[in-house]
């Protein structure tokens, strides 16, 4: 192992670039139900940066700019292929998206590792995964 793979001990954010500031802030946090850190108004970009946080420490910083360029979304492009979650009842969480009408793609499992997993989109099509992690049953 690498001395730089030793000193990375996690993941501490990831950051997304939405278009529609009120409709992603809304979604990540009242759909998916992430607890705001903190929010800044950038008045010299004319941008928000909004820091979300996930229960493990884990951070996404929502940003906001005025007339961000589409990203290519098409299957297999280079870059960021889907954010992924963990969760402790992959059912409970797909019922609890469809509930708030976020339309889920049907469960599958993973062949390599056995465990199941969906896809869902935020509100700018950014693929995001619900992966069931068996780690976590009962802290849910």
């Amino acid at each position: 192992m690498s001395d730089l793979a030793v000193a990375l001990a996690g993941v501490h954010h990831v950051a997304i670039i939405c278009s529609d500031y009120a409709r992603s802030k809304h979604f990540y946090t009242e759909v998916l139900g992430l607890r705001v850190v903190a929010e800044t108004y950038r008045a010299a970009r004319d941008s928000y940066k909004l820091d979300l946080a996930l229960p493990d420490g884990t951070q996404l910083e929502l940003f906001s700019f005025p007339e961000p360029p589409a990203r290519p979304s098409r299957p297999e492009a280079c870059g960021l292929r889907h954010l992924a979650f963990a969760v402790a009842d992959l059912d409970a969480a797909v019922r609890a998206l469809e509930a708030r009408n976020v339309a889920v793609e049907p469960i599958r499992t993973d062949e390599l590792t056995a465990r199941r997993f969906t896809f869902f989109a935020d509100p700018d099509g950014l693929p995001l995964e619900l992966y069931e992690s068996t780690d976590l049953v009962g802290q849910e």
